[in-house]
């Protein structure tokens, strides 16, 4: 049985599941395609990810391709309660999550996913997978392997095949091109200002913005800064990303500086204490902090409520926290990611492309269950290529294709 917050919100989150239907036309073929084979009847797939419509969309195309559905939520500020009831109506669709619910509830979500033995799994940061080791080994069951979202949850999932415990095969999504080349860049670019301004409601040009990591997530939040007419400082830690700031036109200079002149402060490391104690007593007075990254740990709360003289709730998703001086930091969102949890998430054409590759994953694995060892796994290159081929079919765009004496040349099959 799900487990929602309110199931009278039901209408309202089919409504949001209807409308990005008509944005996602990628994700449609292939779930066409895969309906007609059947690919997943007769399997269970447990989903951690953030609930929200593009994901509840995702969740409609793997059940009509055959399986049953047993879904949470991967971030306890990210669920949309009208999303979670209305995908909670759906037939052999289970959901298990609320907006702002506490950590051992949270967890409790997960583990009911997994009480259900799914066969297949996808995954958003890590925790779902996180959740099956701290089972006892007598209560694991086989899975044939999951897909996964983000670049949190790969580095995690890396770190577990390095120590030689990750329990089942993982396809990496995140790195495909047609992943982490539009999500992470035009996603989470468009996503993290919409939010910020939504929240807000101030002006960003000529305001200076710092961003903290310029990966791809970073390298679309300060695109989209400059866009927006700030003046973008880059804060990093890999000398040739840093490199790559300077030469797309920004400033680069360590936190401990960038903090003291900074009108906002966005982090994007998937990396814990980007921001500590020695950097808030350096910042401006109404300085605006958000986390674009999967975790709530590269803004340290902890060290900012130790010097903090009082604490309140200045707007919705806004906390201020009031220094001795009279200083007050403004944090969005407690901290977590901003994009989702004081936002709507990256908009639908994106999601097309991220959820398509999660679906071919699936089909993947299922093909390969029987030689797939237990490590992350690449997406294959024909799987990326098809996601792109059909986005660009739907957007009415056409290439070249090269002869077969260009392809002879070029050494291709």
């Amino acid at each position: 049985m799900s487990i929602v917050k309110d199931p009278s919100l039901a209408q309202v989150g089919r409504q949001k599941i209807e409308w990005v239907k008509d944005f996602m036309p990628t994700l449609t073929q292939i779930g066409k395609e895969l309906k007609e084979k059947h690919a997943f009847s007769g399997f269970k797939i447990g989903m951690s990810i953030h609930m929200e419509a593009k994901t509840a969309y995702l969740a409609t195309i793997l059940r009509d391709a055959g399986a049953e559905i047993y879904a949470t939520g991967c971030n306890p500020l990210s669920t949309q309660d009208d999303v979670a009831a209305g995908l909670a109506t759906e037939e052999d669709i289970e959901v298990y999550a609320i907006h702002g619910i506490d950590e051992k509830n949270y967890w409790s979500h997960i583990h009911t996913v997994l009480d259900h033995h799914p066969d297949l799994i996808i995954d958003d940061g890590g925790d779902l997978v996180k959740a099956y080791l701290g089972l006892p080994k007598s209560d694991r069951y086989p899975i044939i392997g999951g897909c996964e979202e983000t670049t949190t949850g790969i580095h995690r999932l890396k770190q577990l095949e390095k120590q030689g415990i990750l329990p089942f095969p993982m396809v990496d999504i995140n790195d495909a091109n047609c992943k982490h080349l539009f999500d992470n860049r035009y996603g989470t670019g468009q996503s993290v200002w919409d939010a910020i301004m939504h929240t807000t409601n101030v002006l960003v040009a000529g305001k200076t913005v710092t961003v903290a990591g310029y990966g791809w997530c970073g390298r679309g939040v300060a695109m989209r800064a400059k866009g927006l007419g700030a003046k973008v400082i880059i804060t990093e830690i890999d000398p040739v990303k840093a490199l790559e700031a300077i030469m797309d036109g920004y400033s680069v200079m360590p936190m401990s500086k960038a903090a003291a002149i900074s009108d906002f402060i966005v982090t994007v490391t998937s990396c814990e204490d980007v921001i500590t104690e020695n950097d808030y007593l350096r910042m401006k007075d109404n300085i605006f902090l958000a986390n674009a990254g999967h975790f709530n740990v590269e803004i340290n709360l902890e060290h900012l409520k130790d010097i903090a003289f009082s604490v309140e709730q200045r707007r919705e998703n806004i906390t201020g926290y009031k220094l001795a001086d009279g200083r007050t930091i403004n944090v969005l969102a407690e901290g977590r990611i901003v994009n989702l949890a004081s936002g709507n998430g990256h908009p639908a054409e994106i999601m097309d492309m991220s959820f398509s590759l999660q679906a071919l994953g699936l089909n993947y694995l299922l093909g390969h269950r029987y030689t797939l060892e237990h490590k992350v796994h690449d997406i294959p290159k024909n799987l990326d290529d098809y996601v792109a081929w059909t986005k660009l079919r739907a957007m009415g765009a056409h290439i070249d294709i090269p002869t077969k004496a260009q392809r002879s040349y070029l050494g291709l099959d």
